[in-house]
């Protein structure tokens, strides 16, 4: 059955999931890279993002793997795509990640200004979309088969799917930093209400792992 998952969302000892103040030169905030000391060196990471051989094992390489099995689509906030905000200008940018992004499934992005698709190498085309989170799941099922939807972020966006349920399970990494400021993952956010358990909590030397499951939902 396909589930919508977030995989590996990090956020701080307090909460954020990126520091305040985001740009071209802090593209998860100020002080947001410290979030993912956990995931950068694993053979995961390394493999999926520099397409590289070597990189750590053990927990955390763990969660990165699961993190990328059975994936569809993928769902993204528009500040997770750039720090462009408002109209396009042009049609310059196209993410943080070159020519050959990590995702190699369709990518649905949440914004309010409309874009034609971007073609990327390696399978990742990115798809603009005005009309809320209710139309980018319907296309990302429709184009994730029978595999999985994972959302990817930010905070704000994970936060929408969450409050209306359709979120099967969520991977969150705490990583051992404050960052004081910045986006609140589950501010306003009653999990326990929305029928969201506790399912996994395992530790390694640079985050605690948890999964929470949405009740009724099996694997």
């Amino acid at each position: 059955m396909t589930k919508v998952r977030v995989n590996g969302f990090t956020i701080s000892l307090d909460g954020y999931g990126a520091g305040p103040d985001q740009d071209i030169d802090h593209p998860l905030g100020i002080g947001g890279g410290d979030l993912h000391q956990w995931m950068l060196s694993t053979r995961t990471f390394q493999q999926t993002h520099f397409g590289k051989d070597g990189g750590t094992t053990g927990i955390d390489d763990d969660f990165a793997a699961r993190s990328f099995l059975n994936v569809g689509a993928w769902i993204l906030g528009r500040n997770m795509f750039g720090p462009v905000r408002g109209n396009w200008p042009d049609d310059h940018w196209k993410g943080w990640w070159g020519d050959n992004p990590p995702y190699h499934v369709p990518v649905f992005i949440l914004t309010h200004h409309a874009r034609a698709p971007i073609e990327m190498e390696g399978g990742t085309t990115f798809h603009f979309i005005t009309g809320g989170i209710h139309e980018a799941l319907q296309l990302a099922r429709a184009a994730a088969g029978d595999k999985d939807v994972r959302i990817g972020g930010g905070a704000d966006t994970i936060r929408q799917y969450l409050r209306e349920g359709l979120i099967d399970e969520l991977h969150i990494a705490i990583s051992p930093v404050l960052l004081g400021r910045g986006e609140s993952l589950l501010n306003g956010v009653d999990t326990r209400a929305l029928g969201y358990e506790c399912v996994e909590f395992v530790a390694s030397e640079k985050a605690t792992h948890v999964v929470l499951r949405r009740q009724g939902h099996s694997t």
